[in-house]
């Protein structure tokens, strides 16, 4: 299926931060959770646009149609301190279109983290109660921005359309292109287009590997589904029907949520101190630090041989340290 890789070039893009980003070992880390498979990462929390992250790299086809289209403004959503809100706003700017970004929950007095780069950039914030009333503030906001003679272009939470994943079908390639070959990729998720993109991109590029998501709020079985879904997308945007694309495997593990969205556990507190006072890799409470906390558990219960190669991809989120 390498040949359907051609009609990435074909679809509008941006360019948004330099490539490739980083692929670093964690000999450290790797020795104070007591050995092992050999330990990599990704650094996509070092893409240099906008405080980077996986956000970056959905954005730069998502803003690409957008300008195609002839939109002037770009509508997006998510919570206060949304790492997507923030990376979209610095994708519309850097692009001379007007951010609209429906956030919910309550203003802070004196904005910090996500919030703060946010208002820096001039975004026009609109707040709404609970993660229920996005979705038709973003509606209702695009309808009224119409009606004024504007042309805005709806960017989905997380920007996790089938369009947005190719943006991980084009990183997995870049990993390939590093030399870099896992046994086992771990990240975040949450909306599903990372984990949709990175499975597109081992079935195109017939690597054997196994990909594990970790959840940051829902149950694993509703991230699947919506992995699932934006992997049905993609097979039209690249032209794969009849492939062996819907039987990619989706792997789900939503034992780290703990308490809810955004709220510490104690794995992902050691997770945080560990990767930071052994390798100087800051992760965020939110998402990678329980994507991180889940595979030095699975380190230490015995999940992975010590002549496999075990790559943790970083997407990002180290501004939510600082809100």
């Amino acid at each position: 299926m390498v040949n359907n890789l051609s009609l990435l070039s074909s679809l509008p893009r941006v360019s948004l931060g330099h490539y490739p980003t980083p692929v670093e070992r964690l000999d450290r880390l790797r020795s104070a959770i007591g050995g092992g498979p050999t330990l990599l990462v990704k650094r996509d929390d070092a893409i240099s646009f906008g405080f980077g992250g996986n956000k970056v790299r959905k954005l730069s086809w998502v803003i690409g149609e957008a300008l195609a289209q002839g939109a002037d403004t770009i509508i997006t959503c998510g919570g206060v301190q949304s790492n997507h809100a923030r990376a979209t706003t610095a994708a519309a700017v850097k692009h001379g279109l007007r951010p609209v970004l429906i956030a919910n929950g309550t203003p802070q007095a004196a904005p910090s983290g996500n919030a703060l780069l946010d208002a820096l950039m001039g975004a026009d914030i609109q707040y709404v109660a609970g993660r229920e009333d996005r979705a038709p503030a973003m509606t209702a906001a695009a309808e009224r921005l119409r009606s004024e003679g504007r042309k805005p272009y709806v960017v989905p939470l997380g920007a996790s359309t089938p369009l947005g994943a190719l943006g991980y079908v084009d990183a997995l390639g870049e990993l390939l292109a590093q030399g870099v070959r896992p046994d086992v990729i771990v990240h975040a998720c949450s909306s599903g287009g990372t984990q949709a993109g990175l499975l597109a991109g081992a079935a195109l590029h017939d690597l054997k590997v196994e990909i594990i998501g970790v959840s940051a709020d829902d149950p694993a079985d509703q991230v699947a589904a919506a992995v699932r879904s934006t992997l049905t997308g993609m097979e039209s945007l690249l032209q794969l029907k009849g492939t062996s694309l819907q039987k990619a495997r989706i792997q789900v593990d939503d034992t780290q949520v703990g308490e809810g969205y955004g709220v510490p556990t104690l794995r992902s507190r050691e997770a945080q101190q560990l990767a930071a006072q052994n390798d100087a890799i800051f992760v965020d409470h939110t998402y990678t630090a329980k994507a991180l906390g889940a595979l030095i558990a699975w380190v230490r219960e015995g999940r992975f041989t010590e002549d496999q190669t075990v790559l943790f991809w970083h997407t990002g989120g180290q501004v939510g340290i600082f809100a």
